[in-house]
């Protein structure tokens, strides 16, 4: 059984929480809490698995509870809170910090939903408890220089990533790393809509490169980053001269949108010139377009499991032989420019 801690000041919500998850069989809320401070208690005697842990709450912030929590005691959270809604930025800082997941709170009007959002969660908090958890530094702040070289890379090369649970904090390792003028990069990261915005504009501000949230039409340039919009897919297409992002509205894909497998598919046409990528993440979600990838001519990679917060889609790619390296998460970068580097190195 997964012993589950539920953290949140409203007494209405620790009921709907404790309801929900009473539902799976695998599953037991073991306590409630209705501040940090009763919480700390709670830790110490009930030894729970998981937390589900509030933003706004009494006498202590979520965020400072869990910077604590993530320093004295490292566990498995997730968040739930209105503000993963409507303060992404807070739920980003909170994944930052060492919250393994996040989900809204449940509304006053979820009854038509409620099944809909109790399987989310105990899939959240199964995926929580599986998780390995670890301290996020803060990735170097130096480019990557071949051979402290200024860097030259194939002028066709795409760099493509997929990425889910976890994925926000490793993908902020790697593109910390990228040189200005490294190749058009596209990525896929389980994300929800507004959160996909947040997350960009959030990479922008400490990379290097530009990251921006993909947009229909737009242009593929070196030094360019791209993240799929929540909600949206997103291929790559050639148009005349060019390779620009295209959005797809179309239904989700191994239960994603935006899928992993639906960017990775449409860059087969030009797989040669293409290096990807798996970062940790549930599910197995890119397993089958890297294996497409590799088939064409790309070169691919799978983050390895001591390095992934959750080893299932790399873990994917690996048993299906889509990825021709198993690299740890400090390595991909190197992986990945070198690849498209002229003149191309081994690694």
């Amino acid at each position: 059984m997964i012993k589950v801690l539920v953290i949140d000041d409203s007494p209405l919500i620790r009921g709907i929480l404790t309801e929900v998850l009473k539902q799976a069989r695998d599953i037991t809320v073991v306590g409630c809490a209705e501040d940090p401070y009763q919480a700390r208690q709670m830790i110490k005697t009930l030894n729970p698995d998981v937390l589900t842990l509030d933003i706004e709450m009494p006498k202590m912030d979520g965020l400072s509870f869990l910077r604590n929590l993530m320093r004295l005691r490292p566990m498995p959270v997730v968040m739930i809170s209105t503000l993963t809604q409507q303060g992404s930025p807070a739920t980003l800082e909170a994944l930052e910090i060492g919250a393994i997941d996040f989900i809204a709170k449940p509304t006053l009007n979820i009854a038509d939903q409620l099944q809909a959002y109790a399987y989310t969660l105990q899939e959240k908090i199964r995926v929580a408890s599986q998780a390995r958890i670890r301290a996020f530094k803060p990735a170097a702040n130096a480019s990557f220089q071949i051979q402290g070289e200024t860097e030259k890379f194939d002028l066709n090369a795409i760099i493509a990533i997929g990425a889910s649970t976890g994925g926000t904090e490793a993908i902020k390792e790697v593109l910390m790393t990228f040189p200005k003028h490294a190749p058009p990069t596209v990525i896929t990261q389980h994300i929800p809509p507004v959160f996909s915005t947040s997350f960009a504009q959030r990479m922008d501000r400490c990379c290097t490169v530009a990251v921006k949230e993909a947009e229909h039409g737009d242009v593929l340039a070196s030094g360019q980053v791209f993240i799929a919009p929540g909600g949206k897919h997103l291929k790559i297409v050639k148009r005349g001269s060019v390779t620009v992002c295209e959005l797809d509205d179309t239904a989700p894909v191994n239960r994603h949108k935006p899928a992993v497998d639906v960017l990775f598919d449409s860059l087969v046409p030009m797989a040669k010139s293409v290096s990807a990528v798996l970062l940790t993440g549930m599910g197995s979600d890119g397993a089958k377009g890297m294996l497409k990838l590799r088939q064409s001519g790309a070169k691919t990679a799978a983050q390895d499991e001591k390095s992934c917060v959750v080893w299932g889609m790399p873990r994917a790619a690996v048993q299906l032989e889509a990825a021709q390296k198993v690299i740890p998460l400090s390595k991909v970068t190197q992986t990945l420019l070198y690849s498209v580097a002229k003149p191309c190195r081994k690694v």
